[in-house]
């Protein structure tokens, strides 16, 4: 993890996530080199689809990782011979496998150097979840826990995920990143060189970084978000009340992604910050210590990490993996219908409105109840708004934004749009309306937002008027449900 913090803009979506109950079933995709940690998970409990990842194979690339560092002067520095041998190991393991590999040749970083990108041939390529962690440590030392143990968490659940082979939902990218260590930039490179269409494409990225660390906690990247949804179903199943990343925040490689607006979390166990006493009591560990005593030191080996938060950190990424991308998980759907005040009749919150639109004027009536949203119908240039958040929740089979309209207009024209009515969710149009579809009575509107699954994104209804002859754009009863 990078040691200086950058001023990261945070959006957090409250979500209430249902405890889910697992059950171990092994799948060996390397092999094991020490004792497993077993799951810490009840006996009586129903099983998944989500494999289980033997925390010794992910501790047997830790020490191919802490070898090839001894080996190369004693670290893994991002354009270092040891950073080289790192990323060829994974590249090697990844082609074995069965991945579509690419190096990108990050030429703005502060040590040139290359990320590795592998993704699975399955699933959508339109719908991508990502998967990443830095590749490169500092030059004080081998970079076990920071961040070998990332990088080895990915790579064990990409060769499991090889060896089941599932049926996929969506398209698993996987990705190694370099130079993070002087500024993120690695990362950064790559989200830069996304097309507007790519980057759309990248429906969560979850990013790992020092998920190993000796006095750890259990923090996850925006833990009350949907995109975290996953990630803490699988620790709040096994009791451990994980808590914010706060330490994390605007330091690792989802900053850029999520600056991009791509829906970010991830998993961290901690790095110089201190254990709270409140954090000992329920996680254990050594209350005023360092989650990592060994950060950027020469002593981040083989030694500086724990078994039991490494595993629990490995197993919780396949269930993630799983419920997003893999036929026959269980989604985490809540469901339901998320627009607030969809009626108008709770007064203007939670929505933003320009002077006069939501009205319960008799002169226009609503569809249901007494109030309705009323855009435009002056006869003379203008423009007004309608607009609320909404966060979409992800893992769900459909998503339908419905609304109804009714629109007059004292146009006579039977073929030029000059009065308007666009729908955004976020900076997309997803329809427009005009003069053009009047009618004596509402109709109902329905679109497909899929799209903004996992995402907090604003939905905005703009009228926009000519200089004469008045159109008007009523609406009622507005809702987005997820199911």
């Amino acid at each position: 993890m990078r040691g200086r913090t950058l001023s990261a803009r945070v959006a957090l979506a409250v979500f209430a996530a249902t405890t889910v109950t697992l059950a171990a079933q092994p799948v060996t995709a390397s092999p094991p080199t020490a004792t497993t940690v077993a799951r810490p998970i009840a006996g009586s409990v129903a099983a998944l689809a989500a494999p289980d990842i033997s925390v010794s194979n992910v501790q047997a690339h830790l020490t191919q990782f802490n070898a090839i560092a001894t080996s190369n002067g004693g670290n893994r520095r991002a354009g270092s011979a040891g950073y080289t041998a790192s990323l060829t190991y994974v590249k090697t393991r990844l082609q074995s496998a069965g991945y579509t590999v690419s190096e990108q040749y990050c030429s703005s970083c502060t040590y040139p150097s290359n990320n590795l990108i592998a993704e699975w041939p399955g699933g959508p390529a339109d719908q991508v979840v990502m998967f990443g962690a830095h590749l490169d440590g500092v030059s004080a030392g081998p970079g076990i826990n920071d961040n070998a143990t990332g990088s080895s968490t990915l790579l064990e659940n990409a060769l499991v995920l090889a060896v089941q082979n599932p049926t996929m939902t969506k398209r698993v990218r996987f990705a190694w990143w370099t130079d993070e260590e002087q500024g993120l930039n690695g990362s950064r490179f790559y989200v830069n060189s996304l097309t507007s269409t790519q980057r759309g494409y990248i429906k969560g990225y979850y990013n790992f970084d020092m998920v190993g660390s000796v006095n750890g906690g259990y923090f996850i990247n925006r833990v009350t978000s949907t995109t975290a949804v996953p990630l803490k179903a699988y620790w709040d199943s096994l009791g451990l009340q994980p808590e914010e990343n706060v330490e994390g925040q605007g330091r690792s490689d989802d900053y850029y992604f999520q600056q991009a607006g791509i829906p970010t979390s991830g998993y961290a166990a901690g790095a110089s910050a201190r254990k709270t006493s409140a954090q000992a009591a329920k996680w254990g560990g050594t209350a005023n210590s360092a989650y990592d005593p060994c950060y950027h030191r020469s002593c981040d080996t083989t030694a500086n990490v724990s078994a039991t938060v490494l595993n629990r950190a490995a197993d919780g990424v396949a269930y993630a993996l799983w419920q997003l991308a893999v036929s026959g998980g269980t989604p985490s759907c809540t469901g339901g219908q998320v627009v607030g005040n969809g009626g108008f009749e709770n007064g203007s919150t939670p929505w933003t409105a320009s002077s006069g639109v939501i009205t319960n004027s008799s002169s226009k009536p609503a569809r249901t109840g007494s109030y309705k949203a009323w855009l435009n119908g002056y006869g003379s240039t203008r423009t007004e708004t309608l607009s609320q958040s909404v966060t979409v929740p992800a893992g769900c089979a459909s998503y339908t934004l419905s609304f109804w309209t009714r629109i007059d207009t004292a146009e006579t024209t039977t073929s030029t749009a000059y009065d308007k009515l666009t729908v955004r969710m976020g900076s997309t149009t997803l329809a427009t309306y005009s003069n053009l579809n009047a009618s004596s009575s509402y109709v109902q509107r329905t679109l497909n937002v899929a799209a903004y699954a996992g995402q907090t994104v604003t939905l905005t209804f703009t009228g926009t008027e000519d200089s004469s002859l008045q159109t008007s754009f009523v609406i009622d009863d507005v809702t987005l449900q997820a199911s």
